[in-house]
């Protein structure tokens, strides 16, 4: 058995559209989740977390390579500038760019993707080729499949490593299926490092949730989506203590962005949703579990983002952080750890949304740039009272942080371009993985989505050759 701090295993968790109020430990009263409490109580837990976009394909990027989106170039998409990434689409993570699972395999880890992957559905881009020695899951949200109130979309592929197993899988039964693939590969890697990602469908719409969570829940199928989730969590933790693998294993718990703030989500007590740069759109639930490495039953509350992971994890693992390229993300292990005195490595973060700089945030203070509204967010965690007027010099200072900040990564906004900006993936001719077959016995031929809101027109796609755009609206999907 190696020692604890011997290339740690890593569990990284991270959830769809889950909102901060979503969990227990987090302040939710209606979503029953002790797994996910006790992996709190076993662990740290942070209150100024933020992922480095507020939709999925730009948040994922960011926390798997280390930079923020409008870095790498996955930030808005094509001439469109698109939120995220659609099936079909010709953009992707760039080959070039590295990833934490490449940094760990590189390592001598076993590295395996469950779930969502969503930065990228093209074979360059798919994450058999970004570090990942296996992948079993969807390369995109679980609406982009053929649905009823949305017709257009191709079947819903759901891959192992670069063949499509099954089109239009039962949603229902898909994270079952995950915790399955999950259970199987710590076993299968119990005596040699491992890194985990597991990516939950939920709770990202259509909630397609197995009948017993429904009957239990007492928040609809969004509260038995959570109560899923944190079931997934207890099969996890079980079979790390089976196998003894508690002390040398990480597990991290997260999500993507913020919840969609319908449906029975919540981002309580923060302003706003996803897709937005209020707080509820990138602030987010993080736990870390580590016995005896991370101290049990405490909460952190210096500026920490999920950029952070991949120098904190490389770094544990004894590996290379890259020193060839600009990355965003910085090395939290002390905060982890509990050191006395450690403070956030981040005199800044700033909050993009697709290719423009809208916020930015310093240990206390942060300010709306479109609007010039400033809040204290140790004060004011819900952005209510705007004190720009009482505080000139906190608006200039981060003013100044903001100008920065578009030297180095540019804003649409104001037309600038970034001078440390890298491009993403681009192929020459895209097309969906799948294509509708009138003679496939598909399981479920068309979901019924019925009573989940219509998307935003910001969100409309660019087809690939082949694919048909949904002919009664805009596509969702972010």
């Amino acid at each position: 058995m190696r020692e604890p701090a011997d290339r740690p295993n890593v569990i990284l968790i991270n959830c769809d559209d889950l909102g901060y109020g979503d969990v227990g430990c987090y302040g939710s009263d209606i979503n029953a989740t002790p797994a996910l409490d006790r992996l709190a109580a076993e662990g740290m837990r942070f209150t100024d977390f933020y992922m480095a976009a507020p939709v999925c394909s730009p948040s994922r990027a960011g926390m798997l390579t280390g930079c923020y989106p409008r870095r790498i170039g996955m930030d808005a998409y094509g001439p469109d500038r698109l939120p995220v990434l659609f099936p079909g689409d010709a953009w992707g993570l760039h080959p070039d760019e590295i990833t934490v699972a490449r940094l760990l395999r590189d390592q001598g880890y076993a590295t395996k993707l469950v779930g969502k992957w969503h930065v990228g559905d093209q074979p360059e881009f798919l994450p058999t080729r970004h570090g990942f020695d296996a992948f079993y899951g969807l390369p995109y949200s679980n609406d982009m499949g053929m649905q009823i109130q949305w017709p257009g979309y191709p079947p819903l592929p759901l891959i192992e490593n670069e063949t499509i197993l099954q089109e239009q899988p039962d949603q229902a039964g898909l994270t079952e299926r995950y915790v399955e693939q999950s259970v199987r590969f710590i076993r299968e890697h119990r005596d040699e490092p491992f890194f985990l990602y597991l990516a939950h469908m939920y709770v990202h719409v259509p909630l397609f949730v197995p009948e017993h969570f429904l009957k239990s829940a007492r928040n609809g199928p969004y509260g038995a989506a959570v109560e899923c989730i944190d079931w997934a969590m207890a099969v996890l933790a079980h079979e790390l203590s089976r196998l003894g693998l508690d002390r040398n294993t990480i597990v991290i718990f997260t999500s993507d962005n913020g919840s969609n703030g319908r449906d029975g989500g919540s981002n309580a007590p923060l302003r706003g949703r996803k897709a937005t740069t209020w707080e509820g759109g990138q602030r987010l639930p993080c736990i870390v579990r580590w016995p005896g490495m991370v101290p049990a039953g405490t909460t952190c509350s210096e500026l920490t983002t999920a950029m952070d992971f991949l120098p904190t994890l490389v770094n544990l693992a004894d590996g290379q952080v890259p020193d060839d390229r600009i990355l965003d993300g910085r090395d939290v292990g002390a905060l982890w750890r509990g050191e006395s005195g450690a403070r956030s490595p981040h005199e800044a973060f700033f909050y993009y949304r697709r290719d423009e700089l809208e916020a930015v945030r310093d240990a206390e203070w942060k300010l709306h740039l479109t609007t010039g509204e400033l809040y204290n967010l140790r004060q004011d965690i819900g952005e209510t009272t705007d004190v720009a007027a009482a505080n000139p010099e906190v608006v200039a200072r981060l003013q100044g942080l903001a100008d920065g900040a578009r030297e180095d990564l540019g804003d649409h906004r104001t037309g600038a371009e970034g001078a440390n900006c890298r491009p993403c993936g681009v192929v020459a001719d895209p097309r969906p993985l799948t294509e509708y077959r009138e003679d496939h016995p598909y399981i479920v031929a068309m979901y019924d989505t019925g009573g989940i809101p219509r998307p935003r027109a910001e969100q409309v796609a660019s087809p690939g050759p082949s694919f048909r755009r949904p002919v009664i609206g805009p596509r969702r999907g972010d």
